[in-house]
């Protein structure tokens, strides 16, 4: 294994032409130079100088080493700048998965911030629904997942994965601006048992059944969609209601339609997960420094 101090000093020997200019150019003692050029023999297992009167020549060994010791300095040199870009955060990549409420809301604000103070930070957008999201992070997929978990349904997290808790989301019922129970502040899912509903992904369609049980009746989903464009749409055309997550309500794109808090109140966690090998990595960790400080903000309007 060759020790990388030993190729430059060997590399400043060829070039200067002799130990004592190849100290005075390092400005190292000869006896330093002789010291680490033994040790880099002893490594490749041969001698790389032969002395013809007072002439060092290089051996044939010698002569294979000359022709790669630049390319593994310019080799190390640029392995040294990016590495000080990263760690600078000059430069980094982090692919983030997220839900699509989130992907709306948290992760437009945190980007842009990010792209501001450090534009050669790169993040890439993907999406995914928990529990899938989740795995895609074990599976090396991502770097960064938000997901969502509910109190009542004792989901496992995989326990490689560090949690960050961002905020706690809490759940709505979106309803025709006209329905009879959109002029309350808070809505009882129990009122609404004789509706037609329209319910979203697995992990919230589960939630959903569970706090309806809680309450004594069995929906109506006549509709199925992960879309929140297509919740509203049909909750506009008064084909049925829906539970949604608070964040949904900041794009509400139907003036047709209107959000009220459930009575009792009901939430969800809303987390950032990472592998913790990775939190010490600096561009994942400004990304979710940056996740954190919107998710604060959104908690203190």
């Amino acid at each position: 294994m060759f020790d990388s101090r030993h190729i430059k000093t060997f590399h400043a020997v060829v070039t200067a032409g002799s130990y004592s200019a190849a100290a005075r150019a390092l400005g190292y003692t000869q006896p330093a130079i002789t010291q680490q050029m033994k040790a880099l023999e002893r490594s490749v297992g041969t001698p790389l100088f032969t002395r013809v009167g007072r002439r060092m020549r290089l051996t044939e060994a010698g002569e294979a080493l000359a022709r790669h010791a630049e390319v593994i300095l310019d080799s190390l040199a640029a392995a040294r700048q990016q590495m000080t870009s990263l760690t600078r955060l000059r430069a980094g990549r982090v692919r983030v998965c997220a839900f699509p409420s989130a992907g709306a809301t948290l992760i437009p604000e945190a980007l842009a911030r990010l792209a501001a103070d450090h534009p050669g930070v790169r993040v890439e957008l993907l999406e995914g629904e928990p529990p899938d999201s989740l795995g895609r992070v074990v599976r090396g997929e991502c770097d960064i997942t938000l997901a969502f978990t509910y109190p009542g349904l004792h989901e496992q997290i995989p326990e490689e994965l560090a949690e960050i808790p961002l905020l706690e989301d809490q759940l709505t019922v979106v309803l025709p601006l006209g329905h009879p129970l959109a002029r309350r502040r808070a809505v009882k899912l129990s009122d609404l048992a004789e509706e037609r509903w329209i319910a979203g992904c697995l992990r919230c369609r589960t939630n959903f059944l569970h706090e309806c049980a809680e309450q004594g009746f069995a929906p109506d989903i006549a509709f199925t969609t992960d879309d929140n464009l297509v919740v509203q749409s049909l909750v506009a055309e008064g084909l049925g209601v829906a539970m949604m997550p608070g964040l949904v309500l900041s794009f509400l794109r139907h003036d047709k339609i209107t959000g009220r808090a459930l009575d009792p109140a009901s939430r969800r966690q809303v987390s950032a997960y990472v592998l913790r090998e990775h939190l010490k990595i600096p561009a994942t960790a400004l990304v979710l420094d940056e996740l954190k400080a919107v998710a604060a903000r959104r908690v203190g309007c």
